[in-house]
């Protein structure tokens, strides 16, 4: 190589390539963070491992493979009730390519309500409050408004809490105390012993976007890489969704019903006999 680099030349830490002698436009061997991929990761690595590898550029403990793990179950599948999913549902019975299903996942669940951003923000949370309870409260009674214009809206609820729960579901508090067993020290442990205190100071339950990002902080991931990681691990569950619903027809989609409580009645008055 000349001292003279060239300008088409890319930089990057986590990936580089070796060409075909005989082919510049295909690679002879590939390395991940120094790692030679074919040669000495597959088969040794899991798809976590790996994940983990080129996120942070280290392998992971196994602790940290196991926190991923059960994360990436838990945030697989939001189910057809979340937003995210439904839109894929939508797409998928319309007859949309794969690439629009999953774009329509994304953009649903990209947002503040129950979405990665949301996880972004409790992120945030985490690492200006620590585990200090009376910061918690104090920031959770008074939110500290935006210095600048945001692409996101304002969130209407406090970010990692169920914003229309009367208590914390039960799902939550199996993943929390599944995560728990594995990190017993940290913002999980910490996050399950204080969990009604958080809940009556934001007045409402914990939620999973909560329960991901006390376990994005153990695992030292900035707020940027934890939403990126929610938005990725949360596609399965809507690809699986969207074939279903696409094989099933648009007879058998579930449209949402409305159940008003308090019915003013018919539009028009009945005609008079």
């Amino acid at each position: 190589m000349s001292d003279q680099e060239s300008p088409h030349t890319i930089h990057s830490s986590i990936w580089q390539e070796e060409a075909e002698a005989d082919n510049p436009f295909v690679a002879a061997a590939c390395y991940c963070r120094g790692y030679d991929v074919y040669g000495d990761l597959l088969g040794k690595i899991s798809y976590i491992e790996y994940l983990y590898l080129l996120f942070k550029g280290e392998r992971p403990e196994p602790a940290a493979i196991a926190v991923l793990e059960i994360l990436a179950v838990v945030l697989a599948n939001p189910g057809p009730r979340d937003p995210s999913v439904h839109a894929a549902m939508a797409a998928g019975v319309g007859g949309s390519t794969a690439a629009s299903v999953l774009m329509a996942a994304l953009a649903v669940g990209a947002g503040s309500h129950g979405g990665a951003r949301e996880v972004f923000l409790a992120l945030e949370a985490w690492k200006n409050n620590g585990t200090e309870l009376a910061t918690w409260r104090s920031r959770l009674a008074c939110p500290v408004a935006p210095t600048r214009l945001q692409v996101w809206p304002e969130p209407e609820h406090p970010p990692g809490f169920d914003p229309y729960g009367k208590r914390c579901a039960n799902p939550v508090r199996q993943a929390l105390a599944h995560l728990v067993e594995i990190m017993p020290a940290g913002c999980l442990a910490w996050l399950a012993q204080e969990r009604e205190a958080l809940e009556t100071a934001a007045g409402h339950p914990l939620a999973m976007t909560g329960v991901a990002a006390a376990a994005f902080a153990d695992l030292d991931f900035s707020a940027s890489e934890g939403e990126m990681l929610t938005l990725l691990l949360r596609l399965p569950g809507a690809a699986a969704h969207a074939l279903e619903q696409g094989k099933q027809g648009f007879r058998q989609f579930p449209f949402f019903e409305l159940d008003l409580e308090n019915d003013p009645g018919p539009a028009f008055p009945k005609e008079q006999a």
